[in-house]
């Protein structure tokens, strides 16, 4: 446990003139601030923000920032507030707080609504200053080294957050200790089994593996003097993420990953780093296509460094990294080695500054992006750490793109405009489908056409959250303008019925007044909301027609359905009852279907659409397909209690080929209660064998169960849940 003469011996040995009085000041409020709380773990509160400030004084922070790390949780979880810190100890520190204290207990549909608006303000505030999001980080970090002592729901939780959204984010801002320790520990509470035995088999090799490293940092150290190249190398371990996601991506077992070992040579000069290229390469036979020049072609989180991969000694496969110390002090500490604060700029959105472009992404997206949900989807796809292309505009500018990305992404970036009428592409000189994926050194122009329009089949072939973005927007302007004239029609046709006209309702001001009566922000979003049938014509009805001059005939009706216009339109589509399970507004007699894109069970997160015709279709919450579909037409949904019935799920298992091992699955399933009712299963010609069956289940306990089950059978390499196309 960290004491407070720790975090001030810290700050000494980077800021020896620092105001050390006001962090022990910030130290005594955070103190009785949260005298009498605890944490899970028994630990007085205070402990957390201690901890929090060491981690900050570990990325060099200043004075501000660590007063901040030991306040952050005041305002949220004591009766102190903003204005009092900012009497106490300055509008800097106040404005570092407010920026990492949550939300308020605000009515959010749901935690994914209030996780999204969260991370927006976050984010706003970030753009402001930098050190906001550094906070957090540290912030994060404590609270996952000290995650064992929540219950396993919020374990998982918290751990499923970090790893898409904040381990990504270390990356992004090029922390990358903090990225590492986030992804291990994310990997520890996510999948448990899986952990302990990889932990289990890098032990059993750590002592070999160690004499390893410190013979080849001799052997490159060696060559390196021998060519009269000043540098350090050191050696280390891929970190236990790194090593699953190679043995997931490449769908081997441990044994048979030979490239877990990393060597990183530090030059003094960028020369020296492509001298020590050449020597490395001429003492050891490089591997095609493992060659990457970060420092021509940095990332866009500022990382520089020459990447390679040789067969070493002992015919072991070894990557190298070589970068100057600059370039080492970035890859470490990132964004956090620039002290741009210090020299009196707290924001990041320079427009000259190309360090920044993706914060200015994200910006962009919160701001086109009002629906939570699909905001914080976006935010993962930017944040995602996957390999980049780089392409040129015909006039020899690059641009960065995540692989698989095709034309329609490019003309995105270009503009908006660009990327909604582009109808082709030329590539290198020679005209492309629209579904070509972009390859490194690429030239690109974009072909437009005034008449080309975005469609739904793009959506397929994309892969930058800028395009998804865009598109989805032009398809649902689309959507709300038949639906503003479905409405019309609609409101016209009742108050047909009823002796009344649309353009006198309009002219006396009632359909106004109905709009404001049913919560609607004026008579367009009353007629659009009609149109997506999340209100009926008759609830309009109720309120533009007077009493004595509406119509007996179906009156009654009209205010029976104005109750529930849901049930009302539904009502129309089938009048048999479901046993699905699920309660749609309070309501378990509702049309509903499971969307076979994401196969929801009892247990999942879920969200549903209005479908006109079709009753409300339930997708998993985060389901792609659900999100390309308009937010207007959505609606809260739950499962209820008779949600009992079984549901057909297909598991891919992914094993060797060897006899009695199919055997060993089916019996795996069978201890687990389910019953397999499909299998493919086929070999492979490296010795495997892919196993895809399908599955009744009860609920997701039950598949969850079944899959830890399957996953301990030894020659089982990974198990996944897979999906239908939709």
């Amino acid at each position: 446990m960290i004491r407070l003469n720790q975090v001030l011996d810290n700050i000494r040995t980077y800021h020896p003139s620092a105001d050390l009085d006001t962090v022990r000041r910030a130290y005594e409020f955070a103190a009785e601030a949260h005298a009498g709380q605890t944490r899970r773990s028994g630990d007085p509160y205070v402990t957390h923000p201690l901890s929090v400030a060491g981690i900050i004084t570990e990325l060099k922070l200043d004075v501000p920032s660590v007063c901040a790390g030991l306040l952050h949780d005041a305002v949220e979880d004591t009766s102190a507030t903003v204005e009092e810190l900012t009497d106490q100890f300055g509008n800097e520190v106040a404005f570092l707080v407010d920026g990492v204290t949550k939300l308020g207990k605000l009515p959010y549909a749901s935690r994914e609504d209030r996780q999204a608006e969260n991370f927006r303000k976050m984010l706003l505030a970030m753009a402001r200053d930098i050190r906001v999001v550094l906070l957090k980080l540290c912030d994060r970090l404590d609270n996952m080294r000290t995650l064992a002592h929540l219950p396993d729901e919020k374990q998982e939780r918290i751990a499923t957050e970090t790893l898409q959204i904040y381990a990504p984010l270390a990356h992004r801002l090029g922390i990358q200790w903090i990225k590492t320790e986030l992804e291990d520990l994310s990997f520890k509470y996510l999948y448990r089994e899986e952990y302990d035995a990889l932990k289990r088999e890098v032990a059993k090799t750590r002592k070999e593996r160690m004499r390893y490293i410190h013979d080849v940092e001799r052997l490159i150290l060696k060559e390196m003097n021998r060519a009269s190249i000043r540098c350090r190398v050191t050696g280390r371990a891929k970190h236990l993420w790194s090593i699953r996601q190679k043995m997931k991506r490449t769908e081997r077992p441990f044994s048979e990953i030979h490239d877990a070992i990393g060597f990183r040579i530090v030059t003094g000069s960028k020369k020296a780093c492509y001298e020590a290229l050449g020597v490395a390469h001429s003492a050891w036979k490089p591997i095609p296509g493992r060659f990457k020049d970060y420092i021509a072609l940095p990332k866009p989180n500022m990382y520089r460094s020459l990447h390679s991969a040789v067969i070493g000694p002992r015919g072991q496969r070894i990557e190298i990294q070589i970068r100057t110390e600059e370039m080492h002090l970035i890859a470490e500490q990132g964004i956090a080695a620039h002290w741009k604060y210090k020299e009196g700029k707290p924001g990041v959105a320079d427009s000259d500054d190309e360090k920044f472009a993706w914060l200015r992404q994200l910006m962009e997206a919160q701001n086109d992006l009002k629906d939570p949900t699909e905001f914080i989807e976006s935010v993962k796809i930017d944040l995602f750490d996957g390999d980049e292309v780089y392409v040129f505009t015909p006039r020899g500018e690059v641009k960065a793109l995540p692989k698989g990305a095709c034309p329609i992404d490019f003309a995105y970036t270009i503009h908006s405009k660009v990327g909604d009428h582009c109808s082709g592409a030329r590539v290198n000189g020679m005209i492309v489908p629209l579904r070509y994926q972009l390859r490194n050194g690429d030239t690109i122009e974009i072909i437009t056409s005034p008449h080309q329009k975005p469609n739904k089949d793009w959506l397929k072939l994309i892969r930058t959250s800028r395009a998804r973005t865009k598109i989805r927007y032009w398809l649902r302007r689309e959507e709300r303008e038949r639906a503003l004239a479905l409405g019309k029609d609609l409101i016209e046709k009742a108050l047909r019925k009823h002796s009344v006209s649309y353009s006198r309702a309009l002219k006396s001001g009632a359909l106004s007044r109905a709009a404001a009566e049913l919560k609607c922000h004026g008579i367009d979003e009353l007629t659009a909301q009609i149109g997506y049938g999340r209100l009926m014509p008759a609830q309009v009805v109720e309120l533009v027609v007077p009493d004595n001059k509406r119509k007996k005939n179906g009156a009654e009706s009209a205010e029976e359905d104005g109750k529930n216009p849901i049930k009302q339109i539904l009502r129309k589509v089938t009048q048999r009852k479901t046993n699905s399970g699920i309660k749609v507004q309070g309501q378990e007699d509702i049309l509903v279907r499971h969307a076979r894109c994401c196969s929801p069970l009892p247990g999942d997160p879920i969200v549903g659409f209005i479908t006109r015709g079709r009753g409300v279709t339930v997708h998993r919450r985060g389901c792609p397909k659900s999100l390309d579909l308009d937010p207007e037409r959505r609606i809260e949904v739950e499962w209820g209690d008779k949600a009992h019935v079984e549901h057909q799920v297909a598991i891919k298992v992914l094993c060797a080929n060897k006899p009695g091992l199919l055997a060993n699955l089916s019996q795996s399933f069978s201890d687990s209660g389910v019953n397999i009712t499909q299998a493919h299963c086929r070999a492979t010609d490296d010795g495997r064998a892919i196993n895809t069956f399908h599955a009744n289940v009860r609920d997701l306990e039950q598949l969850k169960a079944v899959m830890r089950s399957l996953i301990r059978i030894k020659d089982v390499y990974r198990v996944d849940r897979v999906v239908a196309e939709a």
